[in-house]
């Protein structure tokens, strides 16, 4: 049952729920939030106003944000298929999420041109579900000693006139970047990007923990699926894994499924961090939401879903990506990991929204701010998905 609008005496076209359990200023209280027009206007007092509905101890928290998430139920953003895209955004709300950047793979010119086209396209003329807050563009600019499943041959260095006519094809919409630093003369891409509204995350990269260092310096911002793809940790060389925990006001991208990352891993990491700089993503693939054993092409190559619900190269045997669903990923966290409630929390949420520059409406409940509500049940099951207001069940 769709929960809609109904109208008041106040003429507009409001919605009031409540809970006990809605995440506000870092804790979870019981309360009321009042919905006009695709907004939060209110917030009240457990039982102050009449409600359309009573979610009772279901915990209300803000909607998830995935940023580096490549496709599902088919679907890859490399396919540049306007309906796949579209399907993709109205299925992922069943997990919870509200908005995210669909994110390319490295391929040919050609194709990551007609992927953010279309894109661009289905942004313009519409769709339901999740709103698509632009592209993380995850390649071609990666260093091919850390190319994890991306295709060898198309791995080049970056290029700042190249990206210029990506983002052009992708009318402004490329708004996160992955990218090996260390291929970056004199980081002339890395502070064009974070000059131009971009946010540069290092990745697939053998970049040395002073590389890193640098690359900070000249605009990077974040670090892609930490521990994955990079050079690790030692006491005496640092490396990329070492730089994601030293530099602490860097955000890092973690993907939270447990084959990935350890649990001990995910908690060191998040410890590291502290409750503001780190970003839960599925890095999920086109084969979510299928059985295991299903198998699909990525990239020009075979992947296969394993048991666990990883997705791994069938030809290599190395992890391609997950289908990892978001709030699975939070009960992981929380639960297995054991990661601090707001630590895991803020990583799908408030966290994403700040690092993309959309936390003005986006990632917090709280008045004036977009009503991307997820309601989650005692097992992190989803109740319901509100996207600017619009129940998804």
């Amino acid at each position: 049952m769709w929960d809609l609008y109904v109208p008041r005496k106040t003429g507009g076209i409001v919605m009031i729920i409540q809970s006990k359990k809605i995440w506000l200023a870092d804790q979870f209280v019981a309360g009321q939030i009042e919905i006009v027009d695709g907004k939060i206007v209110g917030i009240y007092d457990y039982d102050e106003k009449e409600v359309d509905k009573d979610y009772g101890d279901n915990r209300v928290l803000p909607g998830f944000i995935d940023i580096h998430c490549h496709g599902a139920y088919g679907f890859d953003t490399n396919d540049a298929n306007p309906e796949g895209l579209r399907k993709w955004a109205k299925g992922i709300v069943d997990e919870g999420v509200t908005s995210f950047l669909a994110t390319t793979l490295t391929q040919s010119e050609e194709v990551l041109t007609n992927a953010v086209s279309n894109v661009a396209k289905v942004v313009e003329e519409g769709y339901e579900g999740a709103e698509i807050l632009g592209i993380h563009f995850e390649g071609p600019y990666l260093n091919k000693a850390h190319k994890g499943a991306q295709p060898e041959e198309y791995c080049v260095k970056p290029n700042i006139e190249q990206f210029k006519r990506y983002q052009k094809a992708a009318h402004g919409l490329i708004k996160y970047i992955t990218m090996a630093v260390e291929n970056d003369e004199d980081y002339a891409l890395t502070k064009y990007c974070s000059q131009n509204n971009v946010v540069v995350s290092i990745g697939h990269s053998n970049a040395t923990y002073e590389q890193a260092v640098q690359a900070y310096a000249h605009g990077a911002r974040s670090m892609t699926h930490v521990y994955n793809a990079m050079t690790p940790f030692t006491h005496r060389a640092n490396g990329l894994v070492g730089g994601a925990l030293r530099i602490r006001n860097m955000y890092g991208e973690i993907i939270c499924d447990g084959n990935h990352s350890t649990l001990a891993a995910l908690n060191n990491f998040f410890t590291s961090k502290g409750p503001d700089y780190s970003i839960m993503i599925t890095d999920s693939l086109m084969c979510k939401g299928f059985p295991v054993g299903t198998k699909f092409d990525f990239g020009g190559q075979e992947v296969v879903i394993y048991p666990d619900g990883s997705a791994h190269l069938v030809e290599a045997g190395n992890l391609a990506g997950s289908t990892l669903n978001v709030n699975k990923g939070l009960k992981i966290l929380i639960e297995d990991a054991l990661v601090p409630v707001n630590y895991a929390i803020n990583a799908c949420t408030s966290n994403p929204a700040r690092c993309l520059h959309v936390d003005d409406r986006k990632g917090t409940i709280g008045v004036g701010y977009d009503a991307d509500l997820v309601v989650l049940d005692r097992d992190y099951e989803v109740v319901q998905t509100y996207c600017k207001g619009i129940g998804q069940k």
